[in-house]
């Protein structure tokens, strides 16, 4: 029987370590930083201007943006408006590719989150290309994908011209990456940024850091559906790990608002300016665990929207 020492010899091999502890991983954004701040479910240019003028409030450096409700959802004026204060702020402003089969008349994904994200046969994957030609064409740099035929698709047509060289291709949450090889797999098939599962151990995320240059998005504050973590005791030895990552701010306790619209009210943007004071609450407990570390900030290399 194959013992436990080969089995890891054999990922070594391989190029996939087992991480027993978690080593710095001495990487960091272009302009050296180790981590940045993230605000997700930004569902429109209402939410994008709370979240805005609450990171002026608390001096957080909020580097990027994410919305889940989808390009589909927006309007050409609400898309040009968050590409504005995008372009303004010099903010990355990630937008989610449409169709997905939790929406869809399909029975699985009502059974499971697993194929949540999943695009429902070939004209699914066409509409998933047609939101991401129609953001691009309005200013958008950054997109959320989750499905991985679409974000093999979405390289080809970024390598061919057809949509910017610079786009910055996220995968979703509800794609599973949990480990090395995994995350090597999505860089090799477009991803420039990956969202990895919301469990991980900081031995896990040093795996996956060995495995791949690329940032790293991990939620800090999980939303329910995704498990309800709330790890900000952990943040130093994550980016310490995993750097260059960006720090997610979902919310416990906070209702699934997707899709989003006007029927929700002031929820939406309620619900992002208070996940920029968890990214103020992160941001004092980084600054007195380690004041070594250096701050986040905004530079070249994000998605920021181009007008």
């Amino acid at each position: 029987m194959t013992s436990l020492a080969d089995l890891h010899a054999l990922m070594s091999r391989l190029g996939h370590p087992v991480v027993g502890s978690a080593a710095p991983s001495g990487s960091g954004f272009a302009d050296g930083a180790p981590y940045r701040f993230e605000i997700p479910s930004v569902e429109g240019p209402e939410v994008l201007e709370a979240v805005v003028a609450e990171a002026d409030r608390l001096g957080v450096p909020v580097a990027r943006t994410s919305q889940g409700s989808g390009v589909m959802m927006l309007t050409d004026e609400e898309i040009t408006r968050m590409a504005r204060i995008g372009a303004e702020r010099g903010i990355e402003v990630n937008l989610f590719l449409g169709p997905r089969a939790a929406w869809d008349t399909g029975g699985q994904a009502k059974l499971t989150q697993a194929v949540g994200a999943a695009a429902r046969g070939n004209a699914m994957v066409a509409a998933c290309l047609a939101d991401a030609l129609r953001a691009c064409s309005l200013g958008i740099r950054s997109l959320l994908v989750g499905d991985l035929g679409t974000l093999d698709l979405l390289r080809e047509l970024k390598a061919d011209g057809t949509l910017p060289a610079n786009l910055v291709l996220k995968t979703s949450v509800l794609m599973p990456l949990t480990n090395g090889p995994t995350a090597a797999l999505y860089e090799r098939l477009g991803a420039t940024t990956v969202n990895v599962g919301t469990d991980l151990t900081v031995p896990h995320l040093a795996e996956i850091r060995a495995a791949t240059g690329l940032p790293i998005d991990l939620y800090l504050e999980v939303p329910d559906d995704q498990g309800g973590f709330v790890r900000f005791y952990e943040a130093v030895e994550i980016v310490r790990a995993a750097a260059p990552v960006y720090l997610k701010m979902g919310l416990r306790n906070a209702p699934n608002i997707y899709p989003s619209g006007g029927h929700l009210g002031a929820a939406p943007k309620e619900l992002g300016r208070e996940r920029v004071r968890r990214a103020a609450l992160v941001q004092r407990l980084i600054e007195q665990l380690d004041p070594a570390l250096a701050k986040p900030s905004q530079t070249s290399d994000l998605g920021v929207p181009e007008l």
